[in-house]
């Protein structure tokens, strides 16, 4: 069963593949075992995270696990992962455009049982190792930006970080920030006021307006969409390098999963799948 439909695998491999840089053989042929394709690599590190399987249960003949992990540190060096999301996100703003007027961040506690840099104790899973990820969403759930930390990290102070992930340039001159009531400190309306944006807030100890609410579930349906990523939801990684890395490739994956859904109503080309995505 492929990890990923033909329709969204293949634009994101051709727009991965262009960022690579060319490979010079640095040896003699003769002798010695060639060079595994990257489109190989490339497939098999997709499946480690759709499936969050170890390396060696995606490993078979045509690519050892020993290879996989030595190309994803190759690409993590060069910053691939993070310049495809990057190039997926400014062709989503181009084609379908990003919301920026109303922005939402959240957090999700997720797994770390092998503990790590980003490994802590989980105050909703009774003390387990496990890693918080703080992200930041436009009006229509596309993320933006994300920052990980241990799962004893308090919401608030990630705010800051997390908002730093957005370009500003982006940004309208007004910028409305949905919170939950977890973020409901003078701090965080400091940090926001240092950065020109107005907070909506979720009052601690009051129930929630029902039109507030409706601001910022985009966010947490991003989480659900993060966390359908078995390598995200159960993170065996104990470098935060490379959970940064999967967190990158999985959001390069839901914007273009999402720009090919919204211009099937409004855009033809070759290829086009038969129904909407």
């Amino acid at each position: 069963m492929p990890a990923l439909p033909s329709f969204l695998i293949e634009p994101l491999w051709a727009q991965f593949s262009a960022l690579l840089p060319s490979q010079q053989p640095t040896h003699p042929l003769v002798g010695h075992r060639p060079r595994i394709a990257d489109r190989v690599v490339f497939d098999k590190l997709v499946q480690v995270l759709v499936f969050g399987a170890a390396y060696w249960r995606i490993a078979d003949r045509t690519c050892s696990a020993t290879t996989l992990r030595r190309r994803r540190d190759e690409w993590m060096q060069l910053g691939v992962a993070a310049e495809l999301e990057a190039q997926v996100r400014a062709a989503y703003d181009r084609l379908i455009g990003l919301e920026l007027g109303d922005l939402a961040v959240d957090a999700c506690i997720t797994k770390a049982p092998c503990g790590g840099e980003l490994a802590g104790p989980s105050p909703v899973d009774r003390a387990k190792q496990g890693m918080k990820r703080s992200t930041v969403v436009d009006a229509k759930g596309i993320p933006l930006g994300s920052v990980l930390a241990t799962a004893n990290t308090h919401d608030s102070p990630l705010l800051a970080a997390t908002l730093d992930t957005v370009d500003r340039h982006w940004l309208p001159e007004a910028v409305t920030v949905h919170l939950d009531r977890g973020y409901d400190s003078g701090k965080t309306r400091e940090r926001l006021k240092a950065r020109g944006l107005s907070g909506e807030i979720a009052l601690r100890g009051r129930p929630t307006p029902h039109y507030r609410v409706g601001q910022r579930w985009v966010v947490e349906r991003t989480n659900a969409w993060h966390n359908a990523f078995k390598k995200l939801v159960w993170c065996t990684e104990r470098r935060a390098a490379v959970a940064a890395f999967y967190i990158a490739l999985a959001n390069a994956v839901i914007i273009a999963r999402r720009l090919i859904r919204e211009a099937w109503t409004r855009y033809r080309w070759d290829g086009r799948p038969i129904r909407r995505p």
